[in-house]
């Protein structure tokens, strides 16, 4: 195998949860079976992996023969829901050995699924869960507001093809978003104040 056909891992995008969720559009940039599929994110960006910290809320193994977790995670915008089993055993043992509530970081890839009614579920399969303290929740809370900015900035850009192929797929205003992230960065404000 030659060095350029090593194949690089994603950039785990940050996004939050009301954005994430209504991401249910997926597409591969290659017809190689074995291309990555990516999630197209409202805003328009495409996301192979995301990169989250939330609270841990609760979790369950919903397996039947095997383990398999099931991971509710809270940030200011929604909730995301985290599946790990014996696919992804580092993941897996975080969430049994975790004690909610507990604020973790996440990187994982999505997954999508079409239930019975036709609505499309986003979940994530996580490669990593890591107990993090109030100030990286915190961090990540400004991070991903900001980085949601940049991309409604750029929305409007004519050489953007995610935010095209958004329009095409989400009939959802990239306002809502702009809202979330600016309401996220003010509850952050104010939990200041209240420990303050």
């Amino acid at each position: 195998m030659s060095s350029n056909e090593i194949p690089t891992r994603e950039v785990a995008r940050r996004v939050f949860a009301q954005e994430f969720n209504d991401a249910g559009y997926t597409f591969k940039e290659s017809d190689d079976e074995r291309a990555p599929v990516y999630v197209l994110l409202p805003t328009g960006e495409s996301a192979n992996r995301i990169f989250l910290v939330g609270t841990l809320t609760e979790k369950e193994d919903v397996g039947e023969d095997n383990e398999y977790w099931r991971g509710r995670i809270v940030d200011p915008t929604g909730t995301f829901f985290v599946y790990a089993g014996q696919y992804q055993p580092e993941a897996a043992s975080a969430l049994r050995d975790l004690e909610a509530p507990a604020y973790v970081a996440v990187v994982g890839k999505p997954r999508t699924y079409e239930t019975d009614d036709g609505n499309i579920n986003v979940s994530v399969r996580p490669e990593s869960i890591t107990e993090v303290d109030a100030a990286t929740r915190d961090r990540w809370v400004t991070e991903t507001a900001s980085r949601t900015l940049d991309r409604i900035d750029a929305f409007d850009d004519e050489g953007n093809e995610y935010a095209l192929m958004a329009r095409e797929n989400y009939d959802l205003p990239v306002d809502t978003y702009k809202d979330a992230a600016i309401a996220a960065l003010e509850s952050l404000e104010q939990a200041d104040e209240l420990s303050a």
